[in-house]
């Protein structure tokens, strides 16, 4: 059963890449949030007392609860998209990549009870979960508009 006309189908493929651009400059604002918490946290207190005022802490929270939900939606929504196109995956480094990453935010974003508990183990599994992501972020970003290029050409 088709849930979309055959005409709609093609133009699926072009939720995913903008979604993703958005999310990769959602992390790098998330990033540099999570530093500007890490600089509260080792700053004088006169210091400390005026980057509290930034809220660094909560925005970062906030925004990286959305990214973990579009991270999620945005590689299930590609993969669907893919195989009602398709019929089938393509099994490759993009796609690989892009579960892998699924996979760590959701780490990344577990480890939030241990860190606001102060274990410094966690702090720094979040810290280096983020940073391979971000490095897989760039590479899927530049594959991903390699794919977008050959199913233009295809149209």
């Amino acid at each position: 059963m088709d849930f979309f006309a055959p005409e709609v189908k093609p133009y699926l493929n072009f939720v995913h890449p903008p979604l993703m651009w958005v999310l990769l400059g959602m992390c790098i604002y998330a990033m540099y949030l999570g530093v500007q918490i890490r600089r509260t946290r080792s700053a004088t207190p006169e210091v400390r007392k005026e980057l509290i005022k930034g809220k660094y802490n909560d925005r970062h929270h906030k925004i990286g609860s959305i990214i973990l939900a579009l991270m999620v939606l945005g590689s299930i929504g590609a993969i669907t998209v893919t195989y009602i196109n398709n019929g089938k995956l393509f099994v490759g480094p993009h796609l690989l990549a892009g579960l892998g990453m699924t996979v760590l935010i959701a780490i990344s974003a577990a480890l939030t009870p241990y860190m606001q508990k102060g274990q410094d183990w966690a702090r720094y599994g979040h810290i280096s979960i983020n940073v391979t992501i971000m490095g897989l972020f760039g590479w899927q970003a530049l594959s991903g508009l390699e794919i977008l290029q050959r199913i233009i050409s295809k149209m």
